[in-house]
């Protein structure tokens, strides 16, 4: 691929012009491609620092997907939503997205794989065939999939401008006292524990949570939360940075101490709603609250 740098994005390192160019690439990804020696000016392999200048002629190598090792399984899925572009299916609790280390069998591309073939967009690279986003293992509910690179690049451009519906249940220690509210505050690793992330205003990224109170109990508050961004553990990062953890939550929160036999936060993706990318067709779907979050809205006592 070849680009050619206008006077209007010089002077920007060369990891976030390419991230505007190819919205449907991760910037992990494209820093990949940086570190390889795959993005040239001219004779030039660019270094991750790079600043563009105004008519540098950029020659970026994207590799052809490689044939995955990651095996067809025959998982059952609840299909919210499906055509030949793409399918919505509603994650259950417990089930790993793609596959990682630890984790390379009983993940929802294995089971996509076993139910549509080869009909999966591979610009997400050999472990993530059809995955243009995710969910948490424990977090449940709609999760968007792409079975074309044509679908993965128009999802790809709404997640980055942010237009796709996202709306989670989720239920919070404490009593939240506002109706609505809004946390909007960057979310970046945590200093001290790589394996977390937190708020973080020094290298964060942009991230805006709008949460609604549905219902008040005695020690928790069941709310509505709608994604402005998607950072990676946003609504379980927000909610805990307000002193309201999830409850559940084992990374963020007290976790097993709130007493009630849970595996992971109480959070569900319920409302996912996009602009098709091959009709322009606005849809959404809604995935019906888990049984176990039912439950505990039934016994948490007022």
């Amino acid at each position: 691929m070849t680009f050619c740098v206008g006077e209007e994005m010089k002077d920007i390192r060369i990891d976030k012009y390419l991230i505007q160019k190819l919205p449907s690439l991760s910037r992990s990804y494209l820093q990949r491609l940086i570190q390889g020696g795959q993005v040239h000016v001219g004779e030039m392999c660019v270094k991750a620092n790079y600043k563009v200048k105004a008519g540098d002629v950029l020659q970026v190598c994207v590799p052809p997907p490689v044939q995955t090792d990651i095996l067809p399984e025959p998982i059952p899925l609840d299909i919210l939503y499906e055509d030949e572009d793409v399918l919505v299916v509603n994650k259950p609790k417990g089930m790993v997205v793609h596959p990682a280390a630890g984790h390379y069998s009983g993940t929802l591309v294995n089971a996509l794989l076993y139910y549509c073939g080869n009909s999966l967009s591979g610009i997400g690279g050999v472990l993530r065939p059809g995955i243009v986003h995710r969910i948490d293992r424990d977090t449940t509910g709609s999760l968007l999939v792409c079975k074309n690179d044509f679908a993965h690049v128009g999802i790809a451009r709404q997640l980055k401008e942010h237009t796709i519906t996202r709306r989670y249940a989720a239920i919070v220690h404490g009593v939240i006292k506002e109706d609505t509210g809004t946390v909007d505050a960057p979310i970046g690793r945590h200093p001290n524990d790589r394996k977390k992330m937190a708020v973080n205003y020094r290298d964060g990224r942009d991230a805006v949570t709008h949460f609604q109170v549905l219902t008040r109990f005695r020690d928790y508050t069941y709310l509505a939360c709608r994604l402005e961004s998607g950072r990676t553990h946003q609504i379980r990062v927000h909610m805990a940075s307000q002193g309201h953890p999830l409850l559940g939550d084992m990374v963020y929160g007290p976790g097993r101490k709130s007493g009630f036999a849970l595996e992971g936060q109480t959070l569900h993706a319920h409302v996912l709603g996009f602009v098709h990318p091959r009709t322009g067709v606005y849809i959404e779907t809604k995935a019906p609250l888990p049984e176990y979050f039912l439950h505990l809205l039934e016994i948490l006592p007022y």
